[in-house]
């Protein structure tokens, strides 16, 4: 039975320009989406396509006091998507999970409910945000793949906030990684969080401190943007060795505003997406190297309101554009 907050793949959205070309094939992604309706049973393996699905939900950015508009985003990342070149092989959307009013905690079981079957089903899910509480939501959607396996699961944020506030007396946009690391406790898991890009102005010392206690890692925005990539690839290498699979996810408010205004919380300093690209593009190559899979990336806080020029989504469509030419290759 379909969870009540879901709704199905509309195929209406991919639309876009089609090529003609003599030599080879000229593929864009809406000629290759495939839509599916996780109400009904799966018909096929998905064999580690790339499977988008959204969390279309502002309550936690209001919960946590910040510019709604983040719950459009998962379409405004599937318009950015839809005339990206496209090698000859399927991807697929898998629709929404709907947070109606302030009933996040229903819409975060629900994104963990259909999460959990697109992994079982061997897709290479990506989840559109949506706010950054959509991370407690993933997050979920793992637990039976990571109870199943037992594997060191790594984290990696790319974010201007650590987001471990304390929820208080509910979660929201800031809270998803205590969550994560009040979830570890209690079961019995390794914590591995690691913050690529934290504004440190905008994290009160109560976060650092409880960020030492859990033992998380993080570089701030000047550091990640004046150190030698050299020094970069080298901690994302150290970090791997602790880990045995990787949950990625991105916070567009990591970006200086001049690259994506278009988010709850624009940073006046942020980092470059040059810079955040060689990153990710090494952290999954040589992840890929070592055998320590991705099983999930997320984009978080795409907010079209403030975005009329789409440059946000556009730059959140090609961080997943990378991921999954990267992923295939």
């Amino acid at each position: 039975m379909s969870h009540p907050l879901y709704r199905a793949a509309n195929p209406k959205l991919w639309t876009g320009r089609i090529d003609s070309e003599e030599s080879s094939p000229a593929l864009r992604w809406h000629q290759q989406m495939q839509c599916l309706d996780l109400s009904q049973p799966l018909s096929a393996n998905l064999d580690r396509q790339v499977t988008l699905l959204g969390f279309a939900s502002d309550a936690g950015v209001k919960r946590n006091k910040g510019r709604p508009g983040a719950a459009a985003g998962p379409d405004a990342l599937r318009a950015a998507l839809a005339n990206s070149a496209c090698a000859d092989h399927p991807l697929y959307d898998a629709g929404d999970i709907i947070c109606e009013g302030d009933r996040l905690e229903s819409a975060q079981l629900g994104l963990a409910e259909h999460l959990a079957k697109l992994i079982e089903a061997q897709a290479n899910p990506v989840v559109l945000g949506g706010g950054h509480e959509v991370a407690w939501a993933s997050f979920q959607g793992l637990i039976p793949k990571l109870q199943q396996s037992n594997a060191r699961l790594g984290i990696i944020n790319f974010d201007a906030h650590l987001d471990l506030r304390r929820p208080n007396p509910a979660g929201s946009s800031g809270t998803p990684f205590r969550q994560i690391a009040e979830w570890c406790d209690a079961n019995g898991h390794p914590f591995n969080y690691w913050v690529l890009g934290v504004n440190p102005s905008a994290n009160t010392d109560a976060l650092f401190q409880y960020a030492r206690e859990k033992d998380v890692q993080w570089i701030e925005d000047d550091a990640f943007e004046s150190e030698p990539l050299s020094a970069l690839a080298e901690a994302c290498n150290a970090f791997l060795t602790t880990v045995d699979s990787l949950y990625i996810t991105v916070c567009l408010d990591v970006f200086n505003a001049a690259f994506a205004p278009g988010v709850s919380a624009p940073a006046a300093l942020g980092i470059s997406p040059s810079r955040m690209l060689w990153v990710f593009k090494h952290l999954i190559k040589q992840a890929k190297a070592v055998n320590k899979p991705v099983w999930l990336l997320d984009i978080a806080e795409l907010n079209p309101a403030y975005d009329p020029h789409g440059q946000t989504a556009r730059l959140g469509a090609r961080i997943i554009w990378e991921y999954q030419r990267a992923q295939s290759q």
